[in-house]
């Protein structure tokens, strides 16, 4: 077994220009399918995350259209709902507009009661009940803009428009690598109070509430309590589940999704088809050397085991320089992008996947040059060398 794995890697690599350029090939291939499958995992990483004891209840409507602040005691009287709470979208403008970051308008509390994944210190957490101005930014944001406990930030409003500076009382950290750590989170007392000067029909309203329901098997259930307890008011609302909710993100960006999709199968077509090449032209040009092996007694499975073996050796070298290659990739991509992917890492499973790939496509490639040289007789393998 020895001398044998030792003979297909040197058959692997007997023409090294040939082995290296298909390595190359397989290499750019592994790195684009690893970034493009990340990508794609990073869109649903919002839903991946959600919890399945939290709905969002919004306008029915179009989340554009608030909701009255008065809902909130009426669905916390709902039996199964634990607790509630409310947010709004603020969409403000820090610096310029390329410098674009999720804000909401919370009540503090009971928001981070519901979100207990988002980490903070006993004493910011504290600074930031206590300061109606004060702010909590995630750990990749404050990163980004190099923030500190203390800073000022200025925003400048477009959906509540006006100059709106904050205290950055916290910096939050998740509970695991798929939290969201780019959101901007402020008191939404302190966006209503402002609303009530300068525009008195706009205040009391929020964006969509959040209940925490007490099981999970109930969420169909008190959903349709709470859209029915409003039905047919000004204001009907939608209830899901979060997961739901932040899918409904995803499906607007569905054709995005399919396209990476599709690209990355592509990909793997192409590579395919460059391997398969390199051990047709590798078979072919070893005719005679099959056709001693089977003068000398060699079967025809000995024969397809060299060629298959050499072919996965190259696909899986190739598949694994690329994996090396694609963390330090994703991390350069990462932070290009900057906060438009708020989780943005290469996953176990997609590092299985391509080194998978890789040997399913050493194996395809080999199917027909191993078939081939197994079924080749020795008289004619010599005649068509010559």
């Amino acid at each position: 077994m020895r001398y044998l794995l030792l003979l297909i890697i040197r058959n692997a690599f007997r023409q090294k220009l040939r082995t290296v350029l298909t390595m190359v090939g397989i290499i750019v291939a592994t790195v684009a399918f690893g970034l493009l499958r990340t990508a794609v995992e990073a869109w649903y990483a919002g839903a991946d995350a959600a919890s399945a004891t939290r709905l969002i209840t919004r306008n029915a409507i179009s989340l554009v259209f608030p909701l009255p602040l008065s809902y909130q005691n009426k669905i916390q009287q709902i039996k199964g709902v634990a607790a509630t709470s409310y947010s709004s979208w603020f969409g403000g403008v820090y610096i310029s507009e390329k410098n674009f970051f999720p804000q909401f308008a919370i009540e503090p509390r009971s928001y981070l009661k519901l979100y207990p994944e988002y980490l903070l210190s006993p004493q910011e957490e504290r600074d930031f009940f206590r300061d109606r101005q004060g702010a909590i930014a995630g750990k990749k944001l404050a990163q980004k803009y190099g923030w500190k406990v203390g800073d000022i930030i200025p925003i400048r409003g477009t959906i509540y428009p006006g100059d709106w500076n904050f205290i950055l009382r916290g910096i939050y950290k998740g509970t695991s690598e798929r939290i969201d750590e780019t959101l901007f989170l402020f008191h939404w007392e302190y966006l209503n109070e402002r609303l009530k000067q300068t525009g008195a029909e706009r205040a009391n309203h929020v964006g969509a509430y959040v209940v925490g329901i007490e099981q999970a098997s109930q969420a169909a259930q008190i959903s349709q309590a709470i859209d029915g307890l409003f039905a047919n008011s000004l204001a009907e609302t939608l209830t899901e589940t979060e997961k739901a909710f932040q899918l409904g993100f995803v499906a607007m960006t569905e054709v995005i999704v399919t396209i990476i999709e599709v690209v990355s199968f592509v990909i793997l077509i192409i590579i395919l088809a460059v391997m398969a090449n390199t051990m047709a032209m590798s078979a072919r040009e070893r005719k005679r050397e099959y056709a001693t092996l089977k003068a000398l007694g060699f079967p025809g499975s000995f024969i397809a085991l060299l060629i298959t073996g050499e072919s996965v050796v190259i696909a899986l070298v190739g598949g694994l320089f690329g994996l090396l290659l694609l963390y330090p990739a994703a991390d350069s991509f990462a932070s290009k992008m900057g906060t438009f992917f708020p989780v943005f890492r290469v996953t176990p499973e997609t590092a299985w996947l391509a080194m998978g790939i890789a040997l399913v496509v050493g194996l395809a490639a080999a199917a027909i040059p191993a078939w081939r040289g197994a079924t080749i007789s020795a008289t004619a393998g010599f005649r068509q060398i010559g």
